[in-house]
């Protein structure tokens, strides 16, 4: 009995030191286009990009993204006073829908990212990618950087496949025809 318990033994001790062939891992397949779409749904609620691409309404609760113009950017003519440079000194100031920033880089306007032709509506994988990790504006090359207060280096982080999602649902949101006004350079503000 003595032997067979130590044969046994034996034999299982060669057994656990005997590589086993490794698991393949098996191939993902890609993602459905409602996947991507849940996902990048997803990214963006998640990390606020209604706080400035959403105008606003008032509610007793504070200020809400308006459902007609969701993503649609800054809406001109949504400000009604101008802001003087002194203010600036330790101020950095948004309009009341939420949509534009005065600071000492002058004034920037959120941009319409709905899936209008004139927010992202045409735009390809690349040139969002572009505009979320190099901060380019409208994601072409020899742009001027995005302003302040969009926290693009923040976001750059974010894989080719997070980035993809998202566009992908901005592109699903109802298109909203909106064309924000150019930024003002901090030497055009009032004195």
């Amino acid at each position: 009995m003595k032997t067979v318990t130590l044969s046994l033994f034996i034999v299982l001790a060669l057994a656990s030191c005997t590589p086993q062939p490794e698991k393949k891992e098996e191939a993902k397949a890609a993602p459905t286009d409602e996947e991507m779409i849940e996902r990048g749904r997803y990214l963006i609620n998640s990390i606020g990009c209604d706080d400035c691409h959403s105008p606003k309404m008032m509610t007793d609760h504070g200020p809400v993204p308006d459902p007609a113009t969701r993503f649609a950017g800054h809406i001109e003519g949504d400000l009604k006073d101008k802001v003087s440079k002194d203010a600036l000194d330790n101020w950095v100031l948004f309009n009341g829908g939420l949509t534009a920033a005065v600071g000492p880089w002058g004034i920037s306007y959120a941009a319409n990212i709905s899936s209008d032709d004139s927010g992202v509506g045409l735009w390809t994988d690349e040139q969002f990618i572009r505009a979320i990790r190099e901060g380019q504006y409208k994601g072409m090359e020899g742009t001027r950087k995005l302003l302040p207060p969009m926290p693009w280096p923040n976001y750059a982080h974010l894989t080719d496949d997070d980035l993809k999602a998202m566009l992908k649902y901005l592109k699903s949101t109802n298109p909203v025809r909106n064309i924000p006004p150019e930024p003002v350079g901090p030497d055009q503000l009032m004195n």
